[in-house]
Formats: structure tokens, C-alpha cells, sequence
């Protein structure tokens, strides 16, 4: 399976503002009225590590152009000035817009080291304990008119786990709203994750707001992604079935936290999200440019988040290494037959 990088990768970079001159990463985008519409997580600083979430624009879906110089989503609209807000993901439903995106209450410090996962503590903050536990990631759902001006709508999970990658389907699924999740019982910043393998799971709700229990749709089943799965992007329709990209994590030496992110794709029933009709056994994207290896914060990364469709063309946004977004393209149809293909 071959993705096509942009030429001009990566197409969008941190600076230009205080609030994103760190890093910005793992982009939510749709397509609409000949416009790419993008919502970056954004950073200005590593310690603390405080994300936020900016808007921007393009005509090309490659030259992008901020619509504010402030950013449209802060974790003090979702409850904490000393929090962060990571991951946006967005769809259109019932005329309006709703990004899901992980909370985390209270920021934390990072320092990369350049050779895998950042060592991390807990930040300093009033009222804070400063236990793992009283800081896990919460995902909830913000609500939108224009694209700018966001509201926070509600919680799509509950607190007492760590819950992020929650991805709204784009439409509902037998009158119900479906969202992936990935429910983890606790995660510090060692990163670590207990002995289950975190996974993809599936809730469904009438009114976004009250969820059923999460039903499990995949585990991790290969070395590429012995670490951990999650969600990326919004499920795309196709004829035959929901395309689901997912992120696949391998751990390639526990002593220095290095690890690879990957890029793996399924196909779900499109009646019964639930039900796995295939999944390619291997990876279908992995990181081989420059700016996919070597970055700020997490190196040897792509994290796709955002999947639009334009003529046939699938448009695939990701992070690169958590420092700067990119851009690769393939045929819908290929990539669907290539799944089948097993």
C-alpha cells in the first residue's frame, strides 16, 4: 500500500503565535463548499506541556491559514485553566459541528529525551494532589455554528479512567450516535498502561450525552502493534463497509521508551460497527521521512487523525514525531480493496 507524501511537508509548523510556537499536531479536518477546515493541537511551551486547540484554513487542503490568532479551544472552557485539551476530531451532524477531544485537568511537564517517549511529572497546582490518579484523561464533546466560536457540550466518558482516542461516527447507526473509545483503567506519567493491552471499544448513545457500556471491536493482535491500538481517524462510508484507520504502537526498546507509531487500517460492518469484516495484518503507512522520524517531542511517530475524501482521493492529515502536520494521499478505492485483500 503506498501513501503519497505531500511534497511540501510538513505542510503546517509551530510557530507564528506564543500559544502553538512549541509544536502543533494531530489535526482534526473536513471538507465542505471547496474548503478544508482544520483544527490543530497546538502547544507553546513543554513544561508545562498545556495544549490548546487552533482553527485554520485552505482552498487546497495544502496552504493553510489561521481564522483566529487566538486559539478556539482551551481546557479552561472545558473546566481547568491548568488543563490541556489534545486530539480534536470533528464531524457535522444535524447542521451543527462537534469535536470530541481528550482533557486532561492538569498539564503535564515533559522533557523529551530524542530517543522515545518523554519522561514526564506532574505539574505544581492549586488544589491539585499531584497523584496519577487525580489527573486521568476524560474525552469530552464541544459544539460548534461556524467552526470558531466552540462551546463545550458535554463528557462522552466517565471519570476514574483514562479514555481518549473517542471518535465520533459521522452519522448515526440504527438512530443511535456510535463513538470509538479506548477505556484504560490508569495511566502516569510513565506512561504506562497496566497488563491489558489498550484497545479499540465502541459505546452508542441517543442523545450524546448518556452512553452504553463500551463493547470491545479490536485488540491488538500483531508485533507492530504489541504496545498498544487506538482510533485516529472519523470513520469514512464506503460500499463496503467503515473504514477505519487506527494508530498501532510497537515497542522497540522498553529501557529508552522508544517506540513506533504506525498506521492500520480495518473494515467495520456498516450496520453493525461492532463486527470486524477485515483487517489488514500489516501495517499499511510507518514513518520514513525526516520529519516523521526525527521531531520534538515523540520521535519515529505518524498519528493520522483526519480523513477526508475528495474525488475519489482520500486527503490523510497526521502529527509527525508530535512536532508539525503532514499530509499523504492514496486512492479510496485502492486502500478499500487492499484491506479485503487481507
Amino acid at each position: 500500500m503506498r501513501f503519497e507524501r505531500c511534497a511540501e511537508n510538513p505542510i503546517v509548523r509551530p510557530g507564528l503565535y506564543d500559544w502553538r510556537r512549541a509544536v502543533c499536531f494531530n489535526p482534526a479536518v473536513i471538507y465542505e463548499d471547496g474548503r478544508f477546515t482544520m483544527w490543530e493541537r497546538a502547544a507553546g511551551s513543554l513544561r508545562p506541556f498545556q495544549c490548546v486547540i487552533g482553527a485554520l484554513e485552505s482552498t487546497d487542503g495544502v496552504h493553510f491559514r489561521h481564522l483566529s490568532d487566538e486559539p478556539v479551544f482551551t481546557p479552561e472552557m472545558a473546566g481547568s485553566p491548568h488543563g490541556s485539551v489534545q486530539d480534536p476530531r470533528v464531524v457535522r451532524l444535524d447542521g451543527a459541528y462537534y469535536m470530541t477531544y481528550a482533557f486532561r485537568p492538569y498539564a503535564w511537564h515533559s522533557h523529551p529525551t530524542g530517543l522515545g517517549v518523554p519522561e514526564s511529572h506532574q505539574g505544581d497546582y492549586p488544589g491539585f494532589s499531584g497523584r496519577d490518579e487525580d489527573n486521568q484523561t476524560r474525552s469530552g464533546i464541544a459544539v460548534s455554528q461556524d467552526r470558531v466560536h466552540w462551546e463545550h457540550l458535554c463528557w462522552a466518558t466517565p471519570e476514574g479512567v483514562d479514555d481518549r482516542d473517542v471518535i465520533l461516527f459521522p452519522e448515526k447507526i440504527g438512530g443511535r450516535h456510535a463513538v470509538l473509545r479506548r477505556p484504560i483503567r490508569r495511566v502516569g506519567t510513565d506512561t504506562g498502561h497496566g497488563a491489558e493491552q489498550p484497545s479499540i471499544w465502541i459505546s452508542f448513545s441517543d442523545d450524546l450525552r448518556a452512553w452504553t457500556e463500551p463493547e470491545l471491536v479490536m485488540r491488538p493482535e500483531y508485533r507492530w502493534e504489541d504496545n498498544r491500538i487506538g482510533g485516529s481517524t472519523v470513520p469514512i462510508r464506503t460500499a463496503r463497509g467503515w473504514l477505519l484507520l487506527y494508530h498501532g504502537v510497537e515497542t522497540q526498546n522498553a529501557a529508552t521508551r522508544r517506540v513506533c507509531y504506525r498506521l492500520g487500517a480495518a473494515l467495520l460492518d456498516l450496520e453493525e460497527p461492532r463486527r470486524v469484516i477485515a483487517r489488514c495484518p500489516d501495517f499499511v503507512m510507518e514513518p520514513k521521512e525526516y520529519y516523521e522520524k526525527s521531531g520534538l517531542y515523540i520521535p519515529n511517530a505518524i498519528f493520522p487523525t483526519a480523513g477526508v475524501v475528495v474525488d475519489g482521493l482520500l486527503h490523510l492529515y497526521y502529527g509527525a514525531c508530535d512536532t508539525a502536520i503532514a499530509l499523504a494521499t492514496v486512492p479510496l478505492e485502492d486502500l478499500v480493496e487492499h484491506i479485503l485483500a487481507g
